[in-house]
């Protein structure tokens, strides 16, 4: 990746509150209206890189977040996480904390962000496990 879009995103109009050391933004997601990342200002490649301050400011930012969600769009539940690695799921290397306000009226209400993962189709293959 020769320039990374997370670091130069941070005066854009998706950003929605800022932090000392982090920003809130919005995915613009067309099915995930609602939801958007928790970001370092500085470039941090994974949630493993971040330091002691920038990870101290993620618990207190991410209260701050879901109190700016709850009163926006009052949520019946949420799904937080970090994506790393490309097997994780991770498309741009820029540590980034999804905050996924989840709603009882949604088709996969009640589906956690473990439950595509545990389908019998993803058992891994390997050290002589075949089974099906």
């Amino acid at each position: 990746m020769a320039r990374c879009p997370f670091c130069d995103i941070s005066d854009s109009e998706q950003v929605l509150i800022e932090g000392d050391l982090l920003f809130f933004m919005s995915t613009a997601d067309p099915v995930l209206v609602e939801s958007g990342m928790i970001l370092p200002r500085a470039h941090r490649e994974t949630v493993f890189d971040l330091t002691e301050d920038e990870w101290a400011e993620s618990f207190t930012f991410l209260a701050e977040v879901k109190k700016y969600l709850d009163e926006k769009y009052s949520p019946d539940g949420y799904n937080v996480g970090w994506n790393v690695g490309s097997s994780g799921g991770m498309s741009i290397p820029h540590s980034h904390m999804h905050v996924i306000p989840r709603f009882d009226d949604e088709p996969l209400a009640g589906k956690g962000i473990r439950n595509q993962l545990k389908q019998p189709e993803n058992r891994r293959r390997s050290a002589g496990d075949f089974s099906q």
